[in-house]
């Protein structure tokens, strides 16, 4: 017969975790069961950690989206709507033409935001030409319950993407009423939670997608990414000139591939000329936040979702990265260009 005595040493060091899934076949069954056990595990006196997983009831899902949605306990959780705090700065990454390498900025910096501590999220918004979950190494398909879409994250990055829910290969052929209604559930159904930055990787252009989400979020700030080559700089331009008539804020340009250093000589070559970022930040009024350089470690870290400014942090593209990174935060944080709300007395 087994003694009390037996059944508490033989519990000894063993720790129990009960975890309420959102629904049943959870896809993050086995990533929870890991984190749980690596963040249990290490504590002293920990022998063993057993994870039990076990789906929500309706009353306890319900209950979670109203508290998700800021609805008081025993209320129903008000309807979905585009909603996001003031503290949390909506930063649009614009470009005039493709191929400047604006989502492979934008994601790395979001990383970089992410990694000096603050809470960010990443919208894909580009539609037809999504890249961001591989740049970023965002795999699977983010959890929808009850109408809300939890997002997927990676480098402590909150990720949407179109690319979650079609395959990488397949063509996303939508015209104007579809894409209008996509860039607004990413924004109003997604669980963002508490962010402090947002930022949106808008397709190259002036298009539905961008006239869109200016409407959605009217006075989000602007980023432009241009190359210096004076093509791509025009462009860009009309980029920036649209976001002054759909009620966003160009806050800065950053010229990207803006110089190539032979690793053989050390020679710095300007392969796609030069002054192209400062003509248009000075078109446009606004500061060049930052100049990148042309290496191909930036490519490689967004093929293998390894963003440079967390694989090489020491690299010259991630310090003009971090300069242009701390440059979006100031900009975003000061009052200076943004309307005040007056009352009258």
């Amino acid at each position: 017969m087994v003694t009390e005595e037996q059944i508490r040493e033989a519990l000894r060091g063993v720790v129990r975790v009960h975890v309420l899934l959102t629904i049943e076949g959870c896809p993050l069954r086995d990533r929870i069961t890991t984190d749980v056990t690596a963040a249990v595990q290490p504590v002293a006196g920990v022998e063993r950690v057993e994870v039990s997983l076990t789906p929500m009831s309706d009353e306890q899902r319900q209950a979670l989206v109203g508290q998700l949605r800021g609805a008081p306990a025993g209320q129903a959780p008000p309807p979905s709507k585009i909603s996001f705090p003031p503290e949390t700065a909506l930063v649009a990454i614009a470009s005039g033409k493709g191929g400047v390498g604006k989502s492979s900025v934008a994601v790395n910096l979001a990383c970089v935001l992410a990694a000096e501590g603050a809470n960010v999220g990443i919208l894909d918004a580009d539609v037809w030409g999504f890249s961001v979950p591989r740049m970023i190494g965002a795999e699977g398909k983010p959890v929808g319950f009850d109408n809300m879409i939890m997002p997927l994250e990676s480098h402590g990055v909150k990720v949407i993407s179109m690319g979650h829910f079609v395959p990488e290969e397949t063509p996303v052929i939508w015209r104007g009423p579809m894409l209008h209604k996509a860039i607004e559930q990413f924004l109003g159904d997604v669980y963002w939670g508490d962010l402090d930055f947002l930022l949106c990787d808008l397709p190259p252009g002036t298009g539905d997608v961008s006239i869109s989400l200016a409407s959605f979020i009217p006075g989000a700030s602007m980023v432009v990414v241009t190359t210096p080559q004076e093509a791509a700089r025009k462009v860009a331009e009309r980029a920036g000139k649209m976001a002054e008539r759909t009620n966003l804020r160009p806050i800065g340009v950053i010229e990207n591939m803006s110089y190539y250093v032979c690793p053989h000589c050390g020679e710095r070559e300007s392969l796609f000329g030069e002054g192209g970022g400062r003509l248009a930040a000075e078109t446009l009024a606004v500061p060049l936040l930052a100049q990148v350089p042309l290496v191909p470690a930036l490519r490689e870290g967004a093929d293998a979702g390894a963003p440079i400014v967390l694989r090489d942090p020491s690299s010259p593209a991630s310090e003009a990265l971090r300069e242009a990174a701390d440059a979006i935060r100031k900009a975003t944080k000061s009052k200076i260009g943004k309307p005040l709300s007056l009352m009258a007395r």
